[in-house]
Protein backbone atom coordinates (compact mmCIF):
# COMPACT_ATOMS: atom_id res chain seq x y z
CA UNK A 1 0.00 0.00 0.00
CA UNK A 2 2.51 2.60 -1.16
CA UNK A 3 0.26 4.42 -3.65
CA UNK A 4 -1.87 6.77 -1.53
CA UNK A 5 -3.30 3.87 0.36
CA UNK A 6 -4.45 2.08 -2.80
CA UNK A 7 -3.46 -1.59 -2.89
CA UNK A 8 -0.78 -2.25 -5.49
CA UNK A 9 -2.90 -4.80 -7.33
CA UNK A 10 -5.51 -2.14 -8.09
CA UNK A 11 -2.82 0.23 -9.33
CA UNK A 12 -1.47 -2.53 -11.59
CA UNK A 13 -4.94 -3.30 -12.93
CA UNK A 14 -5.68 0.37 -13.54
CA UNK A 15 -2.34 0.96 -15.31
CA UNK A 16 -2.84 -2.18 -17.40
CA UNK A 17 -6.32 -1.04 -18.43
CA UNK A 18 -5.05 2.46 -19.30
CA UNK A 19 -2.15 1.06 -21.34
CA UNK A 20 -4.51 -1.38 -23.08
CA UNK A 21 -6.99 1.35 -23.92
CA UNK A 22 -4.21 3.61 -25.18
CA UNK A 23 -2.74 0.84 -27.37
CA UNK A 24 -6.19 0.08 -28.82
CA UNK A 25 -6.98 3.70 -29.61
CA UNK A 26 -3.51 4.42 -31.01
CA UNK A 27 -3.64 1.37 -33.27
CA UNK A 28 -7.00 2.41 -34.69
CA UNK A 29 -6.11 6.09 -35.06
CA UNK A 30 -2.68 5.54 -36.58
CA UNK A 31 -3.73 2.58 -38.74
CA UNK A 32 -6.74 4.43 -40.16
CA UNK A 33 -4.61 7.55 -40.76
CA UNK A 34 -1.89 5.70 -42.68
CA UNK A 35 -4.39 3.49 -44.50
CA UNK A 36 -6.44 6.53 -45.59
CA UNK A 37 -3.60 8.86 -46.58
CA UNK A 38 -0.90 6.45 -47.77
CA UNK A 39 -3.04 3.76 -49.46
CA UNK A 40 -6.73 4.50 -49.93
CA UNK A 41 -6.69 8.08 -51.25
CA UNK A 42 -3.55 7.61 -53.44
CA UNK A 43 -5.08 4.44 -54.87
CA UNK A 44 -8.13 6.49 -55.96
CA UNK A 45 -5.81 8.85 -57.85
CA UNK A 46 -2.92 6.77 -59.16
CA UNK A 47 -4.23 3.22 -59.12
CA UNK A 48 -7.17 1.37 -60.49
CA UNK A 49 -6.88 -1.79 -58.45
CA UNK A 50 -8.80 -0.62 -55.35
CA UNK A 51 -11.47 1.09 -57.44
CA UNK A 52 -12.13 -2.01 -59.52
CA UNK A 53 -12.34 -4.26 -56.47
CA UNK A 54 -14.10 -1.91 -54.07
CA UNK A 55 -16.13 0.46 -56.25
CA UNK A 56 -16.93 -1.64 -59.32
CA UNK A 57 -20.53 -2.06 -60.45
CA UNK A 58 -20.59 -5.80 -59.78
CA UNK A 59 -19.24 -5.72 -56.25
CA UNK A 60 -20.91 -6.73 -53.05
CA UNK A 61 -19.08 -7.53 -49.87
CA UNK A 62 -20.40 -11.07 -49.50
CA UNK A 63 -20.07 -11.94 -53.18
CA UNK A 64 -16.68 -10.34 -53.64
CA UNK A 65 -14.90 -10.98 -50.38
CA UNK A 66 -16.37 -14.24 -49.19
CA UNK A 67 -17.93 -16.30 -51.94
CA UNK A 68 -15.63 -15.69 -54.91
CA UNK A 69 -12.39 -15.88 -52.91
CA UNK A 70 -11.03 -13.51 -55.52
CA UNK A 71 -7.30 -13.07 -54.76
CA UNK A 72 -7.50 -9.41 -55.79
CA UNK A 73 -10.03 -8.75 -53.05
CA UNK A 74 -7.80 -10.49 -50.52
CA UNK A 75 -4.83 -8.45 -51.76
CA UNK A 76 -6.79 -5.17 -51.54
CA UNK A 77 -7.87 -6.05 -48.01
CA UNK A 78 -4.32 -6.95 -47.05
CA UNK A 79 -2.94 -3.69 -48.47
CA UNK A 80 -5.55 -1.77 -46.51
CA UNK A 81 -4.59 -3.66 -43.34
CA UNK A 82 -0.79 -3.31 -43.60
CA UNK A 83 -0.88 0.19 -42.07
CA UNK A 84 -2.36 -1.33 -38.91
CA UNK A 85 0.19 -4.13 -38.83
CA UNK A 86 3.19 -1.80 -38.99
CA UNK A 87 2.36 -0.39 -35.55
CA UNK A 88 2.10 -3.77 -33.81
CA UNK A 89 5.77 -4.00 -32.70
CA UNK A 90 5.62 -0.65 -30.87
CA UNK A 91 2.13 -0.96 -29.44
CA UNK A 92 2.76 -4.55 -28.35
CA UNK A 93 5.40 -3.20 -25.96
CA UNK A 94 2.78 -0.89 -24.46
CA UNK A 95 0.07 -3.55 -24.20
CA UNK A 96 -0.23 -6.88 -26.04
CA UNK A 97 -3.89 -7.17 -24.99
CA UNK A 98 -4.70 -3.64 -26.14
CA UNK A 99 -2.96 -4.25 -29.45
CA UNK A 100 -4.95 -7.45 -30.01
CA UNK A 101 -8.16 -5.67 -29.02
CA UNK A 102 -7.41 -2.92 -31.55
CA UNK A 103 -6.82 -5.50 -34.29
CA UNK A 104 -10.04 -7.33 -33.35
CA UNK A 105 -12.06 -4.10 -33.34
CA UNK A 106 -10.53 -3.11 -36.69
CA UNK A 107 -11.48 -6.46 -38.22
CA UNK A 108 -14.98 -6.29 -36.73
CA UNK A 109 -15.37 -2.80 -38.19
CA UNK A 110 -14.27 -3.96 -41.67
CA UNK A 111 -17.04 -6.56 -41.69
CA UNK A 112 -19.63 -4.32 -39.99
CA UNK A 113 -19.17 -1.36 -42.33
CA UNK A 114 -19.97 -3.61 -45.31
CA UNK A 115 -23.26 -5.07 -44.02
CA UNK A 116 -25.33 -2.43 -45.83
CA UNK A 117 -24.99 -4.61 -48.93
CA UNK A 118 -26.95 -7.24 -47.01
CA UNK A 119 -29.80 -4.85 -46.16
CA UNK A 120 -28.58 -3.99 -42.65
CA UNK A 121 -29.77 -0.71 -41.16
CA UNK A 122 -27.85 0.66 -38.18
CA UNK A 123 -30.17 1.13 -35.17
CA UNK A 124 -30.82 4.78 -34.35
CA UNK A 125 -29.11 4.61 -30.94
CA UNK A 126 -25.96 3.06 -32.44
CA UNK A 127 -26.03 5.65 -35.24
CA UNK A 128 -26.25 8.46 -32.64
CA UNK A 129 -23.33 7.01 -30.64
CA UNK A 130 -21.16 6.50 -33.73
CA UNK A 131 -21.73 10.12 -34.81
CA UNK A 132 -20.54 11.36 -31.41
CA UNK A 133 -17.47 9.08 -31.49
CA UNK A 134 -16.68 9.95 -35.15
CA UNK A 135 -17.04 6.29 -36.14
CA UNK A 136 -17.93 5.34 -39.69
CA UNK A 137 -21.24 3.51 -39.92
CA UNK A 138 -22.20 1.05 -42.66
CA UNK A 139 -24.49 3.69 -44.20
CA UNK A 140 -21.70 6.28 -44.33
CA UNK A 141 -19.28 3.75 -45.81
CA UNK A 142 -21.88 2.82 -48.43
CA UNK A 143 -21.87 6.48 -49.52
CA UNK A 144 -18.17 5.99 -50.29
CA UNK A 145 -18.92 2.80 -52.25
CA UNK A 146 -21.41 4.73 -54.36
CA UNK A 147 -19.15 7.76 -54.85
CA UNK A 148 -15.41 7.33 -54.30
CA UNK A 149 -15.03 11.10 -53.80
CA UNK A 150 -17.06 11.10 -50.57
CA UNK A 151 -16.96 9.73 -47.02
CA UNK A 152 -13.28 8.93 -46.44
CA UNK A 153 -11.94 7.41 -43.24
CA UNK A 154 -12.48 3.68 -42.90
CA UNK A 155 -12.98 3.83 -39.15
CA UNK A 156 -12.99 7.53 -38.19
CA UNK A 157 -15.10 10.14 -39.96
CA UNK A 158 -12.86 13.05 -38.93
CA UNK A 159 -10.34 11.94 -41.60
CA UNK A 160 -12.89 12.75 -44.33
CA UNK A 161 -12.18 16.48 -44.85
CA UNK A 162 -8.36 16.21 -44.77
CA UNK A 163 -8.61 13.18 -47.08
CA UNK A 164 -10.67 15.17 -49.58
CA UNK A 165 -8.04 17.93 -49.57
CA UNK A 166 -5.33 15.28 -50.03
CA UNK A 167 -7.36 13.77 -52.91
CA UNK A 168 -7.62 17.17 -54.66
CA UNK A 169 -3.91 17.86 -54.19
CA UNK A 170 -2.88 14.42 -55.51
CA UNK A 171 -5.13 14.88 -58.55
CA UNK A 172 -3.48 18.25 -59.18
CA UNK A 173 -0.05 16.58 -58.96
CA UNK A 174 -1.18 13.88 -61.40
CA UNK A 175 -2.55 16.46 -63.88
CA UNK A 176 0.60 18.57 -63.60
CA UNK A 177 2.79 15.53 -64.19
CA UNK A 178 0.74 14.50 -67.24
CA UNK A 179 0.97 18.02 -68.67
CA UNK A 180 4.71 18.08 -68.04
CA UNK A 181 5.14 14.70 -69.79
CA UNK A 182 3.03 15.84 -72.74
CA UNK A 183 5.01 19.06 -73.11
CA UNK A 184 8.30 17.18 -72.72
CA UNK A 185 7.32 14.59 -75.34
CA UNK A 186 6.03 17.22 -77.77
CA UNK A 187 9.27 19.20 -77.47
CA UNK A 188 11.26 16.00 -78.23
CA UNK A 189 9.07 15.37 -81.29
CA UNK A 190 9.40 18.97 -82.52
CA UNK A 191 13.19 18.84 -82.18
CA UNK A 192 13.55 15.55 -84.04
CA UNK A 193 15.56 15.67 -87.30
Amino acid sequence: MDNLGIPEIFVDILLGALKGGLATILLLLLGDFVSTFAYHVPEHVFGHFHCIVHHGKNRSFIHYAVLTRNPLVVLDGFLGAVPYFIFIPWLWQLSPGGTLLGLAFGEFHVVWRHVTALGWVTPQGVQWLCERLWLTTPERHWVHHENGNLAYGDIFTFYDQPAKRWLRWLRLVKRSYRQWRLSASSSVVSHSP
